[in-house]
This record gives C-alpha cells, structure tokens and sequence, in this order.
C-alpha cells in the first residue's frame, strides 16, 4: 500500500487507499483489518484509521463484529440476488423521474459522468479501475438526486452497498465493462430526451446486467479461488 499523501484530512487519506487496497483485492473478503498495522503502513495515527473503518463499514465494504473483529466484507450470494433486485426497482423508478424533471444542467453532469466513463473503459491499469468506479457512484447517485424524491433518496441510501457494487466491478470482464459503459451512456441520452420509459427500460436492463455480471464474477472467485 502506498504512503499516504499529505494534501488532505488524515482520515480521508486513510478512506482512500483502504478502499482502494479493498477494490483491487490487496486486502481479500473476510481478511481481517487491524487499526495498529494500518496506522503503521499509512503512516497514520489510529484516529483517522478508526475514522475511516467507521466510513467503509458504512458504505459495505467493512464488517464490524463481535469481539472488535474488523474484516473484509463477504458478499452472500442470496444477500448480493436481494440488493441488485431492489437496486432495479429503486434506480429503474428513479431514472423515469429524471427523464421527467433532469434541467439543462442537470443532463450536462449525467452526460460529463457517462462520458467519463465511456473514455476510461476498458480500464488500463488500477487507477482507471478507481476513476470509473468513482465516476460510476457518481452516475447513480446524480439520477437519484435529479429524481427530487427525499423518500427514494432515503430508500436508495440503504440500498445501494457501495461495496458490493464497487468490488464485483473490478472484476467484470471486458465486454460487460465495455457494455456497462454502453449503457451509462443510453441512460444519459433517455434522460436528456425527457423519455420517461426509455429511461426506466434502460436502468433496468442496466442493473439487471450489472447482476448478471456479479455473479459470474463471485461464482468464478469461488470456483478458482487461487
């Protein structure tokens, strides 16, 4: 793991490269995280260390059990089939308000996110990885916020595990990363056209991919795990 830089807070530094060594696989699902070693190999005290388990254990990617056992998160099969579903309901919803309400500016941040993506796929090295994962977040979180619903922002909060969904990317393979891009940019051209179903069609058929895709990838982990 790299050192950490000093250009911004401790525990965002401590966020990132924690995140960034979960995502690539360095640290393993179910791999236990001590505070003492992490804050040796960062160069961090534990504060910020602890600040940033705190974070990732918020956001999915970290378990926090009994007995102060910090590890990996491990995606259940049934648990990762029931978060894509409901991702689908929600986000499918979500994109057909966008189409309705998206204003000029709004359509302009969607289509920059989906743009962004589209240049970096397929990704070249580790940080493409990162910068499509980032902007990947990015995209579904701006269509929920472009929704201008506080109840499906609600809902949505809880549903989408950004840990899951940024783990099992890293994994897909070319052509689903290639037809993932594909449909970011769909989405983005529904919504700018104020085509309500086409967008809710096109979020659908996205997650529902983006399953797809995550099983194959957690099946073939488990069928090869060397």
């Amino acid at each position: 793991m790299r050192l950490a830089e000093r250009k911004m807070p401790a525990a965002e530094q401590a966020y990132r490269q924690i995140r960034a060594a979960i995502i690539s696989g360095e640290f393993e699902e179910g791999a236990r995280l001590i505070e003492e070693r992490l804050s040796k190999e960062l160069g961090l005290s534990r504060t910020p260390i602890r600040d940033a388990i705190r974070r990732l254990s918020l956001e999915g990617f970290i378990d926090q059990q009994e007995g102060y056992s910090t590890r990996v998160a491990t995606f259940p099969a049934d648990e990762m089939e029931q978060t894509f579903h409901i991702r689908q309901f929600l986000e499918s919803y979500a994109a057909e308000r966008a189409a309705r309400l998206a204003t000029p500016e709004d359509i302009a941040a969607i289509r920059a996110l989906s743009d962004e993506i589209k240049r970096l796929t397929p990704p070249k090295n580790a940080e493409d990885y990162l910068l499509i994962s980032t902007a990947n977040e990015a995209f579904h979180r701006k269509i929920v916020e472009v929704s201008r619903s506080p109840r499906l922002t609600a809902h949505m909060t809880m549903a989408f595990d950004i840990g899951m969904v940024d783990r099992t990317y890293r994994r897909y393979s070319e052509e689903e990363l290639l037809r993932s891009a594909k449909h970011h940019v769909e989405i983005a051209d529904a919504i700018a056209a104020h085509a309500p179903e086409w967008a809710r069609t096109a979020m659908q058929t996205h997650v529902r991919a983006a399953e797809v895709a995550a099983a194959r990838s957690v099946d073939a982990v488990a069928n090869n795990p060397s």
